[in-house]
């Protein structure tokens, strides 16, 4: 099969006559895969148990018949208005107790019995028709769960909640202790008294807030899981999956992870942004992390421009090609979009298609011709994978805590933190791996923590043993705070990483927004080497300071003015066999290259390719297929690029050996042959 290529199909949008030139344009274009009947509910079940699918039947005829496989939807991501007006009471409530209405999509709540037993029944239907019709490839379970209905507040999410609070904690006396009860006199007597955390004077329970984020998460999962039981009986052996996704807070992807057999993600870059390659780079590598390396597929993303943002540019000549092919090299075995034609009417009528409004004489066709000649041309890259020696470190359940109320500072923002913990290693040319802190860490070289305010004291026994058997770990300010019920772990800030780093936080100083500290040489050694950051690596931070005490640890760099002069602001402790690293406040972009350069080095963690230009990435994937290196310029200028060994062009496989790439502005290369190993 190769790298799959296509898009949504939505054929209940035009009368039946377009179906025959959809397929024909499809086969110009080499599309592969598509995925079919998101949104059908409506048509294949317009009234309570009257089914038709007639039409959907031909649909999935005609494209087995022309070779391409389906990615078959289940059709339940937006209940028809019949079943919402017969049950008003699966539609979802906020936490202000309002309702939301039917009009737009995904509009049930999560916890519904009767949206799930309707659900299942579609699917029941669904799997028991096409489980072996020749086009059915994969299972696509409802779509982007979490999007638009993150929580709800009814009075069925309650009950549920309840349930799952009996089966997680047991008795009301433990629940209490877990939720701190005593505070505020919030004391339950039993589980009927506990209701969501719906809009309430002031801050809410925060253990209650974190608790609700995590039963939320299980609520979509349980949707998830119910289809998923079906399609299991009555489809067994065929692939289940559902799309996530990128940095989507609702939805724990590592939790998700096992349930299943192919990470999927829904992708879609701002034209606007300018370093949205580096978005993409933690996203695709944590989506090829989650299932230990498994590629994934590339379920959405959009030809040109999108409809949702409040400005919506259409991507450049090119970055469409560059943005594909990224994803590939990062480990992707499917490039798909959204949609395949584009809508005449609907809410997404200007959303960007494979085949526009214009037609096949427009750029984004042609443009899409080429990509899937491209793909096409190197079927060996499937199933290939990628290595990496050095890991970022994230965890959902510490994202949700870190970001309620009532704390030090409202700045401290999980997914910018991590992007700016990720970028250096990006920009270095580093491949890295994106992992939760209960996944084995002993094949790393290098472990990055950019915020671990939630700690378990498995999580965090875990870190110490790793540097203590000689791994390299940096850990970043405010973690190791507290335990999985968001309270302080006691013994003073950060307990269960005292040891391990080497130093007490005895009072956090967050810093005024717009305010920035200077930071300079605290006379050791940054990485045991060589160099400090007294000299060419003083520099400022911003955002966040702590006062620390060393205890054990030396300090590489102190603040140099502000309330904290004089005191460590970046600190390396020797422990066991290793050395960890902590970062007291948020150094400035350029502090942290220079640093995480120096840890990497000294931790063995080389380039994929050393000597990159500036704006290009390197990528390797190997296996079975073959071996690839991927070079992508994501720069404005042409730049070249020298190999280590001459090298095959894998898109021009009659092309000879080269040592050195040319790359134009938005240019990829897929070569073949040796290349640098991973460090």
């Amino acid at each position: 099969m190769g790298i799959r290529f296509g898009g949504d199909y939505n054929p209940e949008q035009w009368p039946e006559e377009v179906w025959a030139e959809d397929l024909a344009l499809m086969k110009a274009a080499r599309v592969t895969t598509v995925t079919a009947g998101i949104f059908s509910w409506a048509k294949v079940e317009p009234r309570p148990g009257e089914w038709d699918f007639g039409w959907f039947d031909r649909v999935l005829d005609g494209l087995a018949g022309v070779g391409i496989e389906v990615c078959l939807a289940t059709m339940t991501a937006s209940p028809p208005p019949w079943l919402t007006r017969a049950h008003p009471e699966i539609l979802p409530e906020g936490p202000d107790g309002r309702r939301r209405w039917p009009g737009a999509r995904q509009h049930f709540c999560p916890s519904s019995p009767v949206y799930r037993a309707y659900a299942v029944r579609l699917v029941e239907q669904l799997a028991a028709r096409y489980a072996e019709h020749p086009a059915l490839a994969m299972w696509h379970v409802g779509n982007e769960y979490g999007c638009h209905t993150r929580q709800c507040f009814c009075e069925v999410s309650a009950d549920d909640f309840r349930v799952w609070l009996r089966t997680r904690y047991g008795s009301v006396a433990a629940l209490n202790d877990a939720w701190s009860t005593a505070f505020w006199s919030q004391a339950y007597g039993d589980f009927d008294e506990v209701l969501p955390p719906r809009t309430a004077p002031t801050f809410p329970n925060p253990a209650q807030q974190l608790d609700y984020l995590r039963f939320c998460d299980h609520a979509l999962r349980a949707c998830y899981l119910a289809e998923k039981a079906v399609l299991a009986r009555l489809a067994p052996g065929v692939p289940v999956t559902t799309n996530l996704m990128p940095q989507h807070k609702p939805v724990d992807a590592f939790g998700w992870a096992p349930h299943l057999d192919a990470m999927a993600l829904d992708f879609y870059q701002d034209p606007f942004a300018t370093d949205e390659h580096i978005r993409a780079g933690y996203v695709f590598d944590l989506m090829r992390s989650a299932r230990g390396g498994q590629p994934w597929l590339l379920l959405e993303q959009a030809a040109g421009a999108v409809n949702w943002r409040p400005r919506n540019g259409p991507k450049p000549p090119g970055a469409m090609r560059l943005w594909s092919w990224q994803a590939v090299a990062q480990g992707a075995d499917a490039v798909l979009f959204f949609q395949w034609r584009q809508s005449l009417g609907g809410a997404e009528k200007f959303h960007s298609a494979m085949l526009p409004h214009g037609g096949t004489d427009t750029r984004t066709w042609r443009e899409v011709v080429d990509l899937g000649r491209e793909l096409a041309s190197v079927p060996g890259i499937e199933g290939t994978r990628s290595r990496a020696s050095a890991a970022l470190l994230a965890d959902w359940h510490s994202w949700w805590a870190l970001e309620l109320d009532s704390r030090p500072s409202t700045a401290l923002d999980h997914s910018r933190i991590a992007l700016e913990h990720y970028r250096p290693l990006f920009e270095a040319g580093v491949a890295c791996d994106v992992v939760p802190p209960q996944r084995e860490l002993s094949g790393y070289r290098l472990v990055v923590v950019p915020n671990l305010y939630l700690v378990t004291a498995r999580d965090a026994e875990r870190l110490a043993a790793y540097v203590r058997d000689g791994g390299r770990l940096v850990v970043s300010f405010f973690s190791g705070i507290v335990d999985e019920h968001d309270r302080v772990h006691p013994g003073g800030y950060p307990a269960p990483l005292r040891e391990l780093l080497g130093l007490r936080v005895t009072e956090f100083w967050p810093l005024a927004e717009g305010r920035s500290v200077a930071v300079g040489g605290g006379g050791a050694s940054l990485a045991g080497r060589s160099r400090d950051l007294g000299g060419a690596y003083a520099g400022r931070a911003d955002m966040w300071s702590e006062e620390i005490e060393l205890a054990g640890a030396e300090a590489l760099a102190r603040f140099t003015d502000g309330e904290l002069a004089g005191r460590p602001a970046v600190t390396r402790h020797d422990y066991g066999r290793g050395t960890v690293w902590y970062l007291g406040t948020r150094l400035e972009p350029a502090l942290l290259r220079a640093l995480l350069d120096d840890v990497r080095e000294a931790a063995g963690v080389a380039p994929v390719l050393p000597g990159l230009p500036a704006g290009v990435q390197a990528a390797v994937r190997e296996g079975a297929g073959g071996r690839y290196l991927f070079l992508l310029n994501h720069g404005a200028r042409a730049v070249e690029v020298g190999l280590p060994e001459p090298m095959r062009d894998a898109l021009a496989p009659r092309a000879a050996a080269v040592e050195q790439v040319a790359l134009a502005a938005r240019g990829v290369a897929v070569l073949t042959g040796p290349a640098a190993e991973p460090g």
